[in-house]
C-alpha cells in the first residue's frame, strides 16, 4: 500500500508544497496528487493588469509539474469528509469523482468578499479571477469610447493598484478612490505622501474615511448620507476564504480560517494541514499572518518539509516568518515598495517610481521559478516512510489524472 498525499490548491502556497513533497519522499511508497479548479495558473497579483487590456501569462499546470510524479486532477472539491479521508470533487464536465487520502493540504486560498456589502454582487464587479477581469476589460472598452467614471472601493492593495492601472491606461476615464480610512493607511509618512502624488498624477479622486453602507446601480451609498456615482464599481473591500474548512469541521477562526499548530497541521485534524491564505498561523505576528501571496508563498514549502519530517519519523521544525517588503504597482511607470520589520510594521526606507516596479516584477517572477524549483536545492536520496507509520487501506480511486 502506498501512503496518498494529496494537495488541493494550485497557487502559491499549493504548487510549492506539491512538487517538494514529491521531491523528498520514495515514489514506490507516497503518492502524491495535485486537485486544482484550473488547469492553469495565473498570477493574481496581475489580475488588474489583465483588466486593461495587457497579456499576462496563463501556465498550464502540467508544465510546472513536469517530471515531478505529481498527478493532476483538474476538479473543483466539493466536500471532504475526514472521517473518512476522502474528498468529494466535481470536474469540469461534470463528472464526481472520489479522491481518498491519508495526508491532505488544504491550500484553497482566498478572494475578493463580494457578498458582506449589500448590493455589491449586483451592481459592482470584483477582480475575483481570469473571468472577472476580462468583464471588466469589455466594461472599460466600451466606457472609454464615450467617457464615464469608475469608482473602486477599498483603499488595500488591491484597490490601490486597481484604479491606478484604470487611471493610467484610460486617462479620459474619470477615476476615483474610495476607502473606509486613508488610502495605504498602514503605509510608511513617506510612503503614503508618495502615494497621494502618484494619485495626483493620474487625476485619481481620493474619497477617505467613506464607509459603503451598500451599492445601488450607479452609485455606492456611503454612512453620512453620502454618495459617490459611478458608470463602473470595482469592489476591493476586503477577502475572505472558502467555507470548505468550516464545512468540513475542522477549527476555525471567526473568518473561516483554520486554526492550525506551527508545523500547520489542523488542530481538530492533524492529518490535515492547512498553509497560505486560509490558514491561521500563530507568531509574534499575533494570531494570523495578513493575506496575500506575499505570506501565503512562504507557508508551502515549510510545511511541505514537516510533513516529510512527520511522517519519516523524524521531528518537524516549526515555521519562523518574518516580514520583508510590501510591492505595489500604481500603472506600469510607477511603482512603491515599502520595507518592513519583522512583525509588519512599515520602516522608513521605500523604493519608487520604476525601480519599484521591476523589484516587483522580480519578486513574482522569483515565485514563479520556486515553482518549477521548489528544492531541497541539495540533491539528496528521497526518505523512506517511518516503520510505525499505518497506511490506511484505499478507500477510493482517482479516475486517471493527467500527468
Amino acid at each position: 500500500m502506498t501512503h496518498r498525499i494529496v494537495v488541493i490548491g494550485a497557487g502559491y502556497a499549493g504548487l510549492p508544497a506539491v512538487k517538494r513533497l514529491a521531491r523528498q519522499l520514495r515514489h514506490e511508497q507516497v503518492t502524491v496528487t495535485l486537485v486544482s479548479a484550473f488547469a492553469d495558473f495565473v498570477e493574481r497579483p496581475r489580475l488588474h493588469q489583465l483588466a486593461v487590456g495587457q497579456p499576462i501569462a496563463h501556465t498550464p499546470l502540467v508544465d510546472y509539474l513536469d517530471r515531478s510524479n505529481v498527478l493532476l486532477l483538474v476538479a473543483s472539491v466539493t466536500g471532504i469528509d475526514p472521517a473518512a479521508r476522502l474528498l468529494h470533487t466535481t470536474d469540469p464536465s461534470g463528472r464526481r469523482h472520489t479522491v481518498g487520502y491519508d495526508t491532505l493540504v488544504y491550500a484553497l486560498g482566498s478572494n475578493i468578499e463580494l457578498s458582506t456589502v449589500p448590493g455589491v454582487a449586483e451592481h459592482c464587479i470584483g477582480l475575483t479571477g481570469v473571468a472577472a477581469a476580462l468583464d471588466l476589460r469589455a466594461r472599460l472598452t466600451r466606457l472609454a469610447r464615450h467617457g464615464g467614471s469608475v469608482a473602486v472601493a477599498g483603499g488595500g492593495l488591491t484597490g490601490i493598484e486597481t484604479v491606478a492601472e484604470i487611471a493610467e491606461s484610460y486617462p479620459g476615464v474619470r477615476t476615483k478612490l474610495v476607502t473606509r480610512g486613508v488610502a495605504g493607511g498602514w503605509l510608511s509618512a513617506q510612503a503614503r505622501g508618495y502615494l497621494a502624488d502618484v494619485f495626483a498624477r493620474l487625476d485619481v479622486t481620493v474619497v477617505e474615511h467613506a464607509t459603503v453602507e451598500h451599492a445601488e446601480a450607479g452609485r455606492w451609498v456611503l454612512a453620512g448620507h453620502r454618495s459617490v456615482p459611478f458608470d463602473i464599481g470595482v469592489w476591493a473591500g476586503g477577502f475572505t476564504v472558502p467555507t470548505l474548512a468550516r464545512e468540513s469541521g475542522l477549527t476555525v477562526h471567526d473568518d473561516g480560517r483554520a486554526v492550525v499548530d506551527e508545523t500547520f497541521a489542523s488542530v481538530s485534524h492533524p492529518d490535515i494541514f492547512v498553509i497560505g491564505d486560509a490558514a491561521a498561523v500563530a507568531g509574534p505576528w499575533g494570531e494570523q499572518l495578513a493575506m496575500g501571496c506575499r505570506t501565503g508563498g512562504f507557508t508551502g514549502l515549510p510545511a511541505s518539509n514537516a510533513i516529510v519530517a512527520k511522517l519519516t519519523g523524524r521531528p518537524p521544525k516549526p515555521f519562523r516568518y518574518r516580514y520583508i517588503h510590501e510591492c505595489i504597482s500604481l500603472g506600469r511607470r510607477h511603482g512603491l515598495v515599502q520595507f518592513m520589520d519583522a512583525n509588519g510594521f512599515p520602516v522608513d526606507r521605500i523604493l519608487t517610481g520604476r525601480k519599484a516596479i521591476l523589484y516587483k516584477n522580480a519578486t513574482l517572477n522569483g515565485a514563479k521559478l520556486l515553482f518549477r524549483h521548489p528544492g531541497p536545492v541539495i540533491p539528496r536520496r528521497r526518505r523512506p516512510l517511518s516503520h510505525e507509520l499505518t497506511v490506511r487501506p484505499v478507500l477510493a480511486a482517482v479516475d486517471p489524472p493527467v500527468r
